[in-house]
């Protein structure tokens, strides 16, 4: 895939802020499944299924080490990272009241926005939005105000997706906690650069998503402190999450499975085992070492292309920069880079409440992995230059 031609010139792949390119290890091991080993999973006798079982399960255990989580038992797959957030989401819709407050940041993705939005709707409660500074980064005198005894749960991102932004996601997860609110962490920007502890970080709540951390679509995780799901209803019901079914009554299993209704995606999710398998023989720390390189080296020289402005510089960054001009469209530079072979994001990112702060429609967005090369900067910056020449 990345030593494709695209309208003429070799691809340089930019947006991996949306999705991350697959290697070959985790497209042999989804093919491999499906010719040699696929059956379904927890449901059959055979030996072939009861191999599948295994394989599965294994990547549970897989999944609770990359997160440094207590127990397998802690990890729940979901469809991604927004499936995951309207899990907690409908386990929490059972205990809110009139007046209880979500408190979220000023720098969240949409899929961490609606859902608290609808069951505070519902319930007749109220969303709470930590401010940013003009640099992109949370104000924490501004979150320590909003917490009191109706917050009901804090829920932030990680690193935010439309600025890069490496959120002070410990700081925030104690401070919640002085104050006894479980904090969910939407960590589907994280998990493909930083190293994640869940248990130094002590969130009650981890979510990731598998497409971003160079796994299949269709696959994501939550994590769940042990005892934090317990006591909640079910998020779906059908087969494989009960323990008891009579027309009278059910009872449902225990955690995680208590959340895994129907059919896994068991393809998905031995593909997820081989993408993490991957990134750690390559390993977190490196990964971060040579991405934080290739966003000082684009930062440096994007800020000077003519006309070009950074949105979001906080001290803190993941990979990611977003830019605008005052006189050409994203959308316009995102498909004139295109003609050029540069496959970068233009709009506004799935966070219209970023670009309302920033007094913006929509921005450009580039974002680095550790597959891409200081050379293909330099063809993102002479790209713009083109663009630059075709509106002046």
């Amino acid at each position: 895939m990345l030593s494709k031609t695209v309208n003429g010139h070799p691809l340089v792949y930019l947006d991996n802020a949306a999705t991350t390119h697959k290697p070959n290890v985790v497209i042999d091991r989804l093919s491999q499944f499906y010719r040699e080993e696929y059956a379904t999973v927890r449901r059959g006798v055979y030996t072939t299924s009861a191999k599948a079982t295994q394989s599965f399960d294994a990547v549970r255990s897989q999944v609770a080490h990359f997160l440094n989580a207590v127990s397998p038992d802690s990890i729940i797959f979901t469809k991604g990272t927004t499936e995951a957030i309207n899990l907690v989401a409908a386990c929490f819709r059972t205990m809110l009241e009139p007046g209880d407050e979500i408190i979220i940041s000023a720098l969240e993705h949409h899929a961490n926005i609606v859902p608290w939005q609808q069951i505070l709707e519902e319930k007749g409660g109220r969303l709470r939005v930590i401010p940013v500074n003009d640099h992109g980064e949370l104000l924490l005198e501004d979150y320590e105000k909003l917490l009191n005894p109706k917050t009901k749960l804090v829920a932030v991102n990680h690193v935010s997706n439309a600025l890069g932004t490496n959120n002070p996601i410990q700081e925030i997860i104690k401070r919640a906690h002085q104050k006894n609110i479980p904090v969910l962490i939407d960590g589907a920007q994280s998990t493909p650069h930083l190293a994640v502890d869940v248990q130094a970080l002590d969130c009650d709540f981890y979510a990731f998503s598998g497409h971003k951390i160079y796994g299949p679509t269709g696959i994501g995780v939550l994590y769940a402190k042990p005892g934090s799901l317990d006591d909640m209803p079910p998020y779906q019901t059908g087969g494989d999450m009960i323990e008891t079914v009579t027309f009278e009554k059910t009872t449902f299993a225990k955690v995680p499975h208590k959340y895994e209704a129907g059919t896994p995606p068991i393809a998905e999710v031995i593909g997820l085992g081989a993408a993490l398998s991957y990134l750690e023989t390559i390993g977190l720390s490196a990964v971060a070492s040579y991405e934080n390189d290739l966003l000082i080296d684009a930062t440096e020289k994007l800020i000077h292309v003519e006309g070009l402005r950074i949105i979001g510089t906080a001290k803190q960054k993941a990979s990611v920069i977003s830019f605008v001009f005052d006189d050409i469209h994203p959308h316009d530079v995102g498909t004139l880079l295109d003609q050029e072979g540069i496959a970068v994001r233009a709009g506004h990112h799935c966070a219209q409440p970023v670009m309302d702060r920033f007094g913006v429609p929509a921005t450009t967005r580039a974002s680095f992995s550790f597959y891409n090369t200081h050379a293909e900067i330099d063809r993102l910056v002479e790209g713009l230059g083109k663009v630059i020449q075709l509106f002046r």
